[in-house]
């Protein structure tokens, strides 16, 4: 019979360590039905999955539904991780996926409103609020950048240079070689030059 694990006994018994409560912990005791540990879980990820997500849609209500449901997924899948991956990459590989498959339906409604309207150009990016900061503004500009990218670029440039991660932590969340990681990176990188060279030798005063 499986043992109930109360949160509290978890909390006790890292408290005689002088450590936080492990993953392993708190997932064999969201296995075992603790909602609580399962809490624990998302408020230590969530700031994980809202880079991987927001850098792949920008801010926006698409960007938290996404967010919500990739730990959706995740409690749904909890008897199926046996931690073969760190839970942070196993993470931002459902938080990377399901941010493509909005990104596939955000084209399609695109598509379709455009044969609806017979337009002839994209639908026009929502208007952001400028900031008075000159270093958000500079954000800003690199996040709409990156949004221009390609889906399998975009997906490089916002692990590596926006959650900071390695080759190979990037190469094991998109299932691809590390060589494959640094060659789209190299590209998407060569292309978000070409994008922001106006605003860099114009200046943000000239955007």
């Amino acid at each position: 019979m499986d043992r109930r694990f109360g949160l509290s006994e978890i909390h006790q018994e890292a408290a005689g360590t002088g450590r936080a409560p492990a993953d392993g912990e708190l997932l064999a005791a969201a296995r075992a039905g603790n909602d609580a540990a399962f809490r624990v879980l998302v408020e230590r990820y969530q700031a994980v999955v809202a880079g991987v997500v927001i850098g792949m849609l920008g801010a926006g209500d698409e960007a938290d539904d996404v967010g919500q449901e990739v730990f959706i997924r995740f409690h749904g899948a909890l008897h199926r991780f046996r931690g073969d991956a760190l839970l942070a990459t196993y993470l931002r590989r459902i938080a990377l996926n399901l941010s493509l498959n909005a990104l596939k339906r955000r084209r399609r409604l695109r598509l379709r409103l455009i044969s609806r309207d017979h337009a002839t150009s994209p639908l026009a990016e929502p208007a952001v609020e400028p900031y008075d900061a000159e270093r958000a503004e500079r954000r800003v500009l690199v996040r709409r950048a990156v949004a221009q990218l390609s889906e399998k670029y975009r997906s490089v440039v916002v692990l590596r240079m926006l959650e900071g991660l390695s080759t190979n932590e990037a190469a094991a969340i998109l299932d691809v070689p590390p060589g494959t990681v640094m060659s789209r990176l190299a590209r998407g990188l060569a292309e978000l030059e070409r994008v922001l060279a106006p605003y860099v030798e114009g200046g943000l005063d000239g955007a």
